[in-house]
């Protein structure tokens, strides 16, 4: 089965992506929910999943992660597992672990490539030394006072690993300092302070480190996308393609860049801001990003031509096991 055709929304080649189903006739399980804050939208993402999966015939089972998730996987008998998890346990390279030793195929990247997207200040260090441009910043560990700023006001305060907006807020004066870090602290004792770049929230979708589409997505009602505006319908504005002119190239490239960059495997989410001199800053990497109906990513795959139904087998279709076994020879 064919799936859409790439262009880029304006800027890259034309590709054909293909369908191949080759877990067709495999026992699926949809991993949901799971143990991280991010849970409501876990759960969201997996029925999506599963649904469309199983209008297409595949046998689905939904795994509702928890501590016993490994006798669960057993008991269901599942042969591949489709990760539809976000945030810690979920997408950090902990459930890939799990999976790693239990060798079951799954979805999404690796266990190195999660566990360094997930960390903020990892990754960031990792993008600096590539020279992709990224926001500066400093760490506040857990003790540390937030007193000690990367750059003037405004600042972004976020914690070093959590999803959806959790823990982070806007700083605009030396009296919101404290209460930011406490915020972000509730989520992680870490706490990375970032200068706020000016400009545009655009988002790119990248599928076999190619990026599909820039989308421009504008908060309604509130200066950041807050984990409300983010999940409740109508507190959004998308414009796809992102309008950044001639700078559009340059943002598809540096979202593809980073996404190699971070080892996030088969498809990630990339997050930047543009300054209006159309420079693109990374701020994070997403190796599970939302596949729900308010998703992001499912969006920019249907401008660039893939319906919903292929996308999700087309992740399927890449799923895999990342660990080379290398036991030595007579091992018991």
């Amino acid at each position: 089965m064919s799936g859409g055709r790439q262009g880029g929304g304006g800027g890259g080649a034309m590709r054909s992506w293909v369908v191949t189903g080759r877990y067709r006739g495999a026992r699926i399980g949809v991993l949901s929910g799971g143990l991280s804050s991010e849970r409501e939208v876990a759960e969201r993402s997996a029925r999506a999943a599963a649904a469309a999966l199983r209008e297409r015939g595949y046998d689905v089972v939904e795994i509702a992660v928890g501590r016993d998730v490994a006798a669960d996987l057993r008991a269901e008998r599942v042969e591949v597992a489709f990760n539809a998890l976000h945030g810690r346990y979920g997408e950090d390279g902990c459930i890939q672990g799990l999976l790693e030793t239990m060798a079951i195929p799954y979805t999404g990247a690796g266990v190195l490539g999660s566990a360094i997207a997930m960390d903020k200040w990892l990754s960031k260090q990792l993008l600096v030394a590539a020279g992709i441009p990224t926001a500066t910043a400093c760490l506040l560990r857990s003790g540390d006072p937030a007193g000690r700023l990367p750059a003037p006001f405004p600042l972004v305060f976020k914690p070093r690993g959590e999803g959806s907006s959790n823990g982070v807020s806007i700083v605009h004066g030396a009296g919101e300092l404290e209460g930011a870090a406490a915020l972000a602290r509730r989520y992680d004792p870490d706490v990375i302070v970032e200068e706020y770049v000016p400009g545009r929230e655009v988002t790119v979708a990248v599928l076999d480190d190619v990026a599909l589409a820039a989308m421009e997505v504008v908060p309604l009602g509130d200066e950041m996308h807050s984990y409300d505006v983010k999940y409740t319908p109508g507190r959004e504005e998308f414009r796809i393609p992102a309008p950044l002119g001639d700078h559009y190239q340059r943002a598809l490239d540096v979202a593809a860049a980073a996404h190699r960059t971070l080892l996030a495997g088969p498809y990630s989410r990339v997050d930047l801001r543009v300054r209006d001199d159309g420079a693109p800053v990374v701020l994070e990497c997403n190796t599970l990003p939302g596949l729900h109906e308010l998703g992001w990513f499912p969006r920019m795959a249907s401008h660039a031509g893939i319906a919903f139904g292929d996308l999700i087998e087309m992740i399927l279709d890449r799923a895999r096991l990342n660990v080379r076994e290398t036991r030595l020879e007579g091992a018991r």
